[in-house]
């Protein structure tokens, strides 16, 4: 008979199941409240006194544990299962040396969350940060949040802070040190950067935010300690930066360990084209990527493209911001392939992209087809005529979920907007939020709007500001919605006269032409 290897198994020890925790929160209870060598010696708790402290025992217990396992993922959790039950039984006997009237409150947990961003910003240095961060030196502290936004480090300030941060880097996961150097001279700060940096070196962080720091590349470079031992990361903010194209290439070579990042967000930095080349790189290695945000950052259709193709791996995306660049047509078009791949996508900004009817009617067309549950689309300043509208009409008219409607600063005219608010008139029963402000609307297309509002209950604003509609016009409107006025946005921006300026430009421009037809009329006299 040949040989066969033996079956292997991996048996996973932690987390332990409920009803396992359930279980040691009785057995604890009952060495609080019983005859032991410990109770004899300290005292026991009333039964009620008991259950409470065990409860609150065990659930400290599996926190500490817990965090002791997600540093060792990859093993079998035997670790995490005797720290468990070493934490249970040093609470066990802290609780029974204070004596039969221990209260469930004398081992209740520290606060989670060190915030010091409120109030003014100011400077801080070596004293007052040694009183400052006073709580996170203390033994025992449960700080896993900490957050130093609106507070400028000097060099005293962050050598203060350099061994209390090392001490906790164990428990942290959440860490925000956004706008944390401002007003520094660049040699102070890139060196305050380095101390937080190293200090937090190795950490389990989930979520770290260095927005507003001014970094460019030596500050990316900076914290690359940091971003290099990062493998549980999943939640990258670097809004406000200056992630110029060499800052973007070196987030991309420094931070190696993406495939758990759900959040990456880069508004308002200098990226450009072949800065938005190497964030695709980043993208890419981001298969669960659910909230990406790319706004304001002056990406045109190379780059666009670029993000485009790389956006395909992220099938579980749910908010994309892509706001405020210059995509244009091509890069809108490669945007709605992507698009049509989403299936759980419930936010969409893509307004001030240059997208055009071309890039426009993809984009709809798109997710029209696609299973995604939109709630919010944005396609604002995107020099949309009547042209793309009965294509963005048959899209808004899948989706069912919509919220929030926003097509303002576009060319739709009467003729467009009839036929969008059409297709908002059956169901969109979530429908809140409808922003048609300049789109050369006139009396049609805004009572159409307004007739629409009217059928849906828990409309909360109808914004129509910017057009050329006339005086009978915003009239009807409002007693169309006279039993809900509130909803009417202001019409402060709203020309009157530009309905009759529009049909005698309308006019002009028609005898113009018959004009310009009559000068090449040619008499014949054979005729």
């Amino acid at each position: 008979m040949a040989d066969t290897l033996p079956h292997t198994f991996s048996i996973k020890l932690w987390p332990p199941s409920l009803p396992t925790r359930q279980a040691l929160i009785e057995r604890m209870t009952n060495n609080l409240s019983s005859k032991t060598i410990f109770t004899d010696k300290f005292g026991s708790l009333t039964k009620d006194q008991a259950m409470e402290n065990a409860k609150r025992i065990e659930d400290i217990a599996f926190s500490t544990a817990n965090l002791h396992y997600e540093r060792e993922p990859d093993g079998d959790g035997g670790s995490a299962v005797q720290l468990y039950a070493k934490e249970c039984s040093k609470l066990i006997l802290e609780v029974l040396k204070k004596g039969p009237v221990a209260k469930a409150a004398s081992i209740v947990p520290c606060e989670t969350v060190f915030d010091i961003s409120k109030g003014k910003r100011a400077f801080i240095e070596a004293e007052e940060a040694e009183e400052l961060l006073k709580p996170l030196k203390e033994p025992g502290n449960g700080y896993t949040k900490i957050c130093f936004s609106n507070r400028s480090f000097g060099l005293g300030a962050a050598r203060v802070a350099e061994p209390i941060l090392a001490s906790l880097r164990d428990q942290l996961k959440v860490v925000d040190l956004s706008d944390f150097v401002a007003g520094r001279p660049e040699v102070e700060a890139l060196e305050v950067m380095n101390i937080f940096s190293n200090a937090l070196e190795g950490s389990v962080l989930s979520s770290l935010n260095l927005s507003d720091n001014a970094l460019g590349e030596k500050g990316v470079r900076a914290f690359g300690t940091l971003l290099k031992s990062l493998s549980s990361l999943k939640e990258l903010c670097l809004m406000n930066d200056g992630i110029s194209k060499e800052a973007a290439q070196a987030v991309s070579e420094l931070i190696p360990s993406t495939e758990k990042l759900r959040v990456l967000h880069f508004h308002n930095n200098m990226t450009g084209d072949e800065g938005a080349v190497a964030i695709a790189e980043v993208v890419k290695r981001s298969p669960l990527l659910e909230n990406f945000r790319c706004s304001s950052t002056r990406v045109g259709s190379e780059g666009g493209v670029a993000l485009s193709e790389a956006l395909e791996q992220c099938t579980h995306m749910e908010k994309l911001d892509l706001r405020d660049n210059m995509f244009g047509t091509e890069a809108g078009v490669s945007l709605s392939k992507t698009l049509a791949r989403f299936e759980h996508l419930t936010e969409v900004y893509l307004s001030y992209l240059n997208l055009e009817d071309e890039g426009a009617i993809a984009i709809a067309n798109a997710l029209k087809e696609s299973a995604s549950p939109i709630e919010v689309l944005e396609m604002a300043g995107n020099d949309i005529t009547v042209e793309a509208a009965s294509a963005i009409a048959a899209c808004v008219a899948a989706k069912q979920e919509l919220n929030k409607l926003i097509l303002s600063e576009n060319e739709l005219k009467d003729d467009g907007c009839v036929q969008i608010a059409k297709s908002l008139e059956e169901d969109h029963l979530k429908l809140q939020y409808i922003d048609m402000s300049n789109n050369y609307i006139r009396r049609a297309g805004a009572r159409a709007l307004a007739q629409v509002v009217t059928k849906k209950e828990g409309f909360k604003l109808l914004n129509i500001d910017g057009n050329i509609i006339s005086e009978e016009g915003v009239e009807e409107v409002k007693e169309i919605l006279k039993k809900t006025p509130e909803v009417l946005g202001a019409l402060d921006e709203n020309d009157p006269d530009g309905e009759e300026e529009e049909e005698d430009e309308d006019e002009d421009e028609g005898n113009d032409e018959l004009e310009s037809k009559l000068k090449k009329l040619e008499v014949n006299e054979d005729d």
